[in-house]
């Protein structure tokens, strides 16, 4: 999966609806989450996902990612995700993906960090 596929796919993540979001995330995926229970399995972070309501845009900057070998692919970023209501969200994130074969990638790690710190004003 190539860089720009990769961004795209993630960002669907946040804002596809439940039947996208359970056709991309793996059963034996794990999330921590900054909200409880805190730890989900995949069937229960898709679950949750199903009973909320979908961000309408998300912005991710700083990303990186990282192959450190053939099938898996490994994200890191900072995410702004809004509402059509206007409520937000801003989280550092990870996500980790697997190929199970060609172009068939599912997410098997996702992690969300609010921020724990601001920068002063200088």
């Amino acid at each position: 999966m190539d860089d720009n596929r990769v961004w795209t796919f993630e960002e669907s993540l946040w804002t596809g609806d439940a039947e996208h979001y359970r056709a991309s995330i793996d059963e034996e995926c794990l999330m921590v989450l900054p909200q409880p229970p805190f730890v989900m399995s995949g069937g229960e972070a898709i679950e949750a996902v199903a009973a909320t309501p979908r961000w309408s845009s998300v912005e991710i900057t700083d990303r990186r990612i990282a192959r450190p070998e053939e099938g898996l692919i490994v994200v890191a970023y900072h995410a702004r995700a809004t509402k059509d209501d206007g409520s937000g969200y801003e989280a550092h994130c990870t996500s980790t993906y697997r190929r199970r074969a060609h172009e068939d990638w599912l997410v098997v790690q996702h992690q969300q960090t609010p921020p724990l710190a601001t920068t002063a004003a200088v």
